[in-house]
């Protein structure tokens, strides 16, 4: 008996309750709603307002290159010049063919109304008439194609000065003086980049893209009031000036259960490189949301739960929370209501059915400070 007595002190020291019936104190919390905003990062491909090929239209050799590389360039500007001596040559010839063929159709036409006015003195006969008549159509057809060879000459000529179609910056060039070039070539003579704004390529889940539509009626309502975003650069740091998306697709990748999106952001410093990457930031509003720390939940199965206090009991219930979260609270979709107790800190120690109480304040401080020293 004494000994008995002598265990029972010393497992009855300290501070553990041999009350198995009494409550025991954690710390609690009443849920209600509250306006959260979370965000999530998606991996993005860097493309330029306009990435232009530039390819010559006629063969020739180069013998002039006006353009230095990696330096900015205007709309129209002359970047190359191909030989123009036998496209000059091709010109003129066009045009004297135009000025014969005035010529012929001016001629055909007195050989006409001679012919007309003998016909009404009946001096002739109605198939010399139509002769005469046909003579002049032809004549005028042939004044019709010389013009449109003209014209062509002409086109030939100007594609011999190779031009920039785009404002933006000319990239690198292998081709220099004297190098053969034809517009069957494989490689272009320069890329031009229009970088002045800069769209980022990125992809969302296919559920993602179904609640943008419920959220926001239809994929257009969600491109015009979708907030605005940011963008993550490589090294860490966060670009300076706000991003919105444009464009979001309305097909579903059927190989990856994607839907394609573009942003696009400002680039006027040309900090953003065209064909680098970057994260997309995409915000996510969510107001009078329940909200409550992840320390209140345990997992099972997959399957997250949290303890109500149901007349100070603990009951287990399972909830929903929504994907996106900040790694320290859970937004609940289903599960608990506004009202509702639960247990707030240290979920994964407890059982169903115990009996709790709400931890005092000092001690709930103390606890959450986490070194046994109380916050100030």
């Amino acid at each position: 008996m004494a000994a008995a007595g002598l265990l029972l002190a010393s497992c009855g020291g300290g501070n553990i309750r041999t009350d198995s019936g009494a409550p025991q104190e954690y710390p609690l919390m009443v849920v209600k709603p509250e306006d959260k905003s979370l965000s999530v990062k998606y991996t993005a491909v860097l493309e330029g307002k306009q990435d232009v090929e530039v390819r010559p239209e006629v063969s020739g050799l180069i013998t002039k290159v006006c353009v230095e590389e990696g330096a900015k360039v205007r709309k129209g500007q002359v970047l190359f010049i191909i030989d123009e001596v036998p496209y000059e040559a091709a010109y003129q010839k066009a045009k004297a063919t135009v000025a014969t063929a005035e010529a012929n159709l001016a001629n055909a036409k007195l050989t006409l109304d001679g012919k007309e006015e003998l016909f009404k003195e009946k001096v002739i006969s109605d198939f010399e008439l139509r002769t005469a008549q046909n003579s002049y159509n032809s004549a005028e057809a042939a004044l019709m194609q010389a013009k449109a060879e003209l014209r062509n000459a002409e086109n030939d000529l100007s594609y011999t000065q190779v031009k920039s179609p785009v404002d933006g910056v000319a990239g690198m060039t292998s081709f220099r003086i004297g190098a053969l070039v034809s517009p069957t070539m494989a490689e272009p003579l320069i890329n031009v980049s229009d970088n002045s704004q800069m769209h980022a390529y990125f992809s969302i889940a296919e559920k993602q893209a179904l609640e943008l539509t419920a959220r926001y009626g239809s994929l257009e309502e969600a491109v015009k009031s979708y907030p605005d975003i940011t963008l993550e650069l490589k090294d860490g740091m966060v670009y300076d000036q706000k991003g919105n998306i444009d464009v979001i697709s309305g097909i579903v990748d059927k190989t990856t259960g994607t839907v394609s999106i573009r942003a696009t952001f400002p680039n006027e410093s040309g900090r953003l490189l065209s064909g680098g990457s970057a994260n997309v930031v995409l915000p996510y509003d969510r107001p009078a949301s329940l909200v409550i720390p992840q320390g209140a939940t345990y997992e099972i199965q997959n399957k997250i739960f949290t303890y109500r206090v149901v007349d100070g009991t603990t009951v287990p219930t399972p909830i929903e929370v929504f994907k996106i979260n900040d790694g320290k609270e859970y937004i609940v979709l289903s599960g608990i209501a506004e009202g509702d107790t639960i247990v707030s800190e240290g979920a994964g120690l407890l059982k169903a059915g115990v009996k709790v109480t709400a931890m005092k304040q000092n001690q709930a401080s103390t606890s959450q400070n986490g070194n046994g020293e109380e916050k100030k």
